[in-house]
């Protein structure tokens, strides 16, 4: 490998260099067919041997059997020597390119290294890393269940392989190769389109078969069959997208960026929260019984968050008499400070002080004028080239990894946790439900009955197992009502449903400001969080909270949700801007009119395949198709901490 490296570190007789690889390269693979082929030759006779012994005088056995035994010797040689024939084609495929890029002196270093990589990785024959979740014990610190065997099962079925015989390196890529941005976001882009014309025609489609009268049962059957067969066709292209992203040789580099991002927001959250000198740090005062639920409580915190890390300012949490729990946060989770837990003696002022002001009280994100633009949906400009390539929705993951921080459980919570997952049997894959019902429904959110919940949930599986794996069927189901979780056993036999009612119970108004509830929601959204995939109503602060939670488990787990009703949003957000990237001649006076480069402030989407916002350049309010538009990320100049 050092002789490669010298070798591509002049520029000087091209050719020579390509023909001393090319030479090489045959010569290895040469000698390593005759020694494959000799081994085998050698172990088969071996084998033979024994096998006379072992018949305590009768020769080799008889003649048929010898037969039998040549046929599968011979057939273990071909295949052998197959492989290792299509394994030098593609390593001759790859040398002749190199020398028609060194003839044309077109080869530029990258490239280079890229093929040095690729032939240590193979001298070495590892791979690097897996398709699991990452692990990451600071979030909650319970150990996952049972390893994601979704992804290897799926991988080995679409390589028609056992799951333990999969290559690592189709899983993981190689370390240092990257993907380029344009790459991510078309990939990311297609899948989201998938599902995009999937809503359209299934929309399309049933309001046809609605609007059909008696007697045309032959056509509203043709449409049931149109519908099925798009529904498999739609789970096949969305199966082979996650197999796209598998080997497409950049795994590796994601789960290595996702850690290395995560680790650095992390050091510089603890940096500012232990200041050297507490008694002269400038401090952020936060309220934490804001007069709603966990859900909100825990958004209202987030964002307090967001602000002392936007104004440099160690952030006390006021928590005394929580009315989840009255001995406060830190008896629940760690204290958000090492070593600052109060505002000290210096007078406190109300938002927005002075830049020199020590202390500095915090309204809840409703009453707060004047409104910066570091609020969510916003992300730090000095991360965001990295997040943008990096992850499907940049904002979730920013509020996910301030959470990440947040909630490290007492040694108590953990212990519940831990003690939690093993009585409720709880193990992958599985899909989390939420189920949002009692004060919720007809004041902030519609009613959803459990069928149109599972409806999703089968969809899920049954892309699962696409390519003809099967799989134990389970879901954790959580809710404020009981009754939805009896429902759902009675109705759905085939699946294995992982819920307590009791903690339901205790999730209803009347009780729901109590230790044993806290406890409960604790448990409902660290499991929804762990979930494979989330099906629930994003009006909800708890199934927010949970997805937040699960973009720190996975590189980019932005598609890994079906909301029946809103699309992701934060309390209390700036707009949510989207970009035309397709121009829109307005179908009916519902509709918009767009241009391309437009900004659209997105309301939501009827998952139709079609959203509702207002143009900004003509003010006008409607519908548009969701697929013509694209998420503009906004960001905001935040402190860079830098030496942490």
């Amino acid at each position: 490998m050092l002789l490669v490296r010298q070798l591509f570190g002049s520029s000087s007789n091209s050719w020579v260099r390509a023909l001393i690889i090319f030479v090489l390269a045959w010569a290895v693979l040469v000698y390593v067919f005759v020694l494959k082929l000799t081994n085998t030759q050698a172990g088969g006779q071996g084998q033979a041997g024994g096998q006379g012994l072992g018949l305590g005088g009768q020769s080799f056995g008889s003649a048929s059997l010898g037969g039998v035994g040549d046929n599968e010797l011979n057939t273990r040689r071909i295949n052998q020597a197959m492989q290792l024939l299509e394994h030098t084609k593609q390593r001759n495929e790859e040398l002749k390119l190199l020398i028609d890029e060194l003839m044309s002196e077109q080869l530029d270093k990258q490239s280079a290294l890229k093929l040095i990589q690729r032939l240590e990785q193979d001298a070495a024959s590892k791979g690097a890393g897996n398709d699991g979740l990452l692990v990451d014990d600071t979030l909650f610190e319970v150990v996952p269940a049972d390893s994601d065997m979704e992804r290897g099962l799926e991988a080995a079925a679409a390589l028609d392989v056992a799951p333990q015989q999969l290559p690592s390196q189709l899983l993981s890529g190689v370390a240092g190769v990257e993907p380029s941005l344009e790459y991510e976001l078309t990939r990311r882009r297609v899948q989201t389109n998938v599902a995009e014309i999937w809503n359209y025609f299934s929309s399309e489609l049933g309001k046809i078969r609605k609007s059909l009268g008696t007697g045309n049962s032959d056509l509203e059957e043709s449409i049931q069959q149109v519908l099925l067969q798009g529904a498999e066709h739609k789970r096949s292209l969305l199966s082979d997208m996650e197999q796209l992203r598998r080997v497409d040789g950049y795994e590796a580099w994601r789960h290595k960026e996702a850690t290395e991002l995560s680790d650095l927001v992390q050091r510089r959250l603890h940096h500012l929260q232990n200041p050297s000198d507490c008694a002269n740090a400038r401090k952020l005062v936060c309220k934490l019984n804001k007069g709603c639920g966990y859900g909100c409580q825990l958004h209202h915190v987030v964002y307090c968050f967001i602000v002392a890390y936007a104004t440099e300012r160690t952030l006390i949490l006021k928590s005394r008499g929580w009315r989840y729990h009255k001995g406060g946060w830190e008896e629940v989770f760690r204290p958000v400070s090492n070593s600052c837990h109060d505002a000290g003696t210096a007078n406190a002022y109300n938002w927005p002080g002075k830049p020199n002001t020590q202390v500095l009280v915090l309204p809840i994100i409703d009453s707060l004028m004047p409104r910066p633009p570091y609020l969510p949906l916003a992300v730090p400009e000095d991360l965001a080239p990295r997040l943008k390539r990096l992850h499907g929705d940049p904002i979730v993951w920013w509020v996910g990894q301030f959470l990440k921080y947040l909630l490290r459980p007492q040694t108590s919570t953990r212990d519940f946790l831990n003690s939690g997952m093993r009585n409720l049997g709880w193990q992958r894959p599985i899909v989390g439900v939420h189920v949002r019902r009692t004060d919720k429904v007809g004041t902030e959110a519609a009613f959803h009955g459990i069928e149109e919940y599972m409806t999703h949930v089968e969809d899920y599986y049954r892309t699962l197992e696409i390519n003809g794996t099967s799989v134990v069927r389970r879901i954790f189901l959580a809710s404020d009502d009981a009754r939805v979780i009896e429902e759902a056993r009675k109705k759905y036999p085939q699946y294995r449903i992982v819920g307590d009612p009791e903690v339901a119970r205790m999730a209803a108004v009347s009780t729901r400001y109590t230790d044993t509830a806290l406890n409960g929601i604790i448990l409902d959204i660290h499991l929804l969080s762990m979930s494979d995939y989330l099906v629930c109503t994003f009006s909800s602060q708890v199934c927010r909270v949970a997805y937040e939670i699960m973009q720190t488990m996975y590189p980019n787990a932005a598609d890994r949700f079906k909301s029946l009703d809103d699309i992701y949003y934060y309390g209390g957000q700036n707009p949510h801007n989207r970009r035309a990237v397709i121009a829109h001649k307005p179908r009916s006076h519902e509709d918009l009119q767009l241009k391309v480069g437009d900004l659209v402030s997105v309301a939501g989407n009827h998952w139709d395949g079609n959203s509702k916002g207002k143009n900004t350049r003509t003010n006008q309010g409607g519908l548009f198709p969701s697929f013509k538009v694209v998420d503009k990320v906004e960001t905001a100049k935040l402190p860079v901490y830098s030496g942490v």
